[in-house]
């Protein structure tokens, strides 16, 4: 199976290109090599490696800056979805295109599912809900992945940023009244890669095409998960500190996020039998990846 990988230096792009197996050929494509805010650059992509199906990572994830960035934001998020799933609709093969739960609003008190009302509260969230729909019009043959809180020994993230605040400071202040999934980026990969093989093996009769929710299993608001980073930190001997909890109201931030985004999983792990491990694991196995790679440095 040849996976075509929009973006290279994401998370899950880093995640998707680590994996290891005889029959899956993975191609990571990224500026300047593919813009997928141009068409005719992803028509060249797909034309020159001829994937069986392309996973679209390619995003704006500067959420604060999305505010006072919109075009830069719905360039890539809405525009650059559509023209991902146009042109692989036009050569007929599936698209896997990644979302966000900034879709939601966070009113919810319970976990969501994929047919809740959307009400994104932030522009990154707004420009990522017209993405899907893009998609959804572009190319009946689609997988809408929506997801949370992705970390990973890659890129910047929550857990690399409260190790580096750990390294200078005997306390962080971290946001306790925000819930959501902590995902690590190789689960989600897997995730994505399943879902690939079932798009590809099934008849086109079979109705797996759709929106899904892939996250870590098991939620937490952001200061559970600081304080079992520096628990796992600890562990190995590496940075770690105490934990103040704070209020949304005391972490200003020119976006809005949801207070509630826990993303109900059960329609993915049901269609492409695949479902993600509590994170509190993922969470120690990404402390002592990152740890062992920074001892090696």
């Amino acid at each position: 199976m040849r996976i075509l990988v929009t973006g290279r230096e994401g998370q899950l792009a880093r995640a998707l290109a680590a994996m290891k197996a005889s029959d899956l050929d993975m191609v990571c494509l990224g500026r300047p090599e593919l813009n997928i805010s141009s068409r005719s650059s992803v028509d060249k992509a797909i034309s020159t490696f001829n994937p069986d199906v392309v996973v679209n990572t390619a995003a704006y994830t500067a959420v604060d800056k999305a505010e006072s960035d919109q075009d830069a934001a719905y360039a890539t998020n809405a525009i650059g979805a559509a023209n991902v799933a146009a042109a692989t609709a036009a050569v007929g093969i599936p698209v896997i295109h990644v979302s966000t739960d900034y879709v939601f609003s966070g009113d919810k008190p319970s976990l969501y599912v994929e047919t809740d009302p959307v009400d994104p509260q932030s522009v990154y969230g707004a420009s990522k809900l017209r993405g899907e729909r893009l998609v959804v019009k572009s190319n009946p043959a689609h997988v809408i992945v929506r997801t949370a809180w992705v970390y990973s020994v890659w890129g910047h993230n929550f857990l690399k940023t409260m190790l580096r605040l750990a390294q200078t400071r005997d306390e962080v202040g971290v946001v306790a009244d925000q819930r959501g999934n902590p995902t690590y980026a190789p689960e989600l990969a897997q995730g994505i890669v399943a879902a690939a093989q079932v798009a590809l093996d099934a008849p086109r009769s079979e109705h797996w095409s759709g929106i899904y929710h892939l996250a870590g299993t098991g939620d937490a608001v952001w200061a559970d998960f600081a304080e079992a980073i520096f628990a796992a930190s600890a562990a190995v001997g590496g940075p770690s500190a105490r934990v103040k909890r704070i209020g949304t109201e005391d972490y200003k931030t020119p976006a809005r996020r949801p207070m509630n985004s826990r993303l109900d999983c059960k329609k993915f792990q049901s269609v492409f039998n695949f479902s993600s491990r509590d994170w509190q694991t993922s969470t120690l196995e990404c402390v002592a990846a990152l740890h062992a790679l920074e001892n090696d440095a």
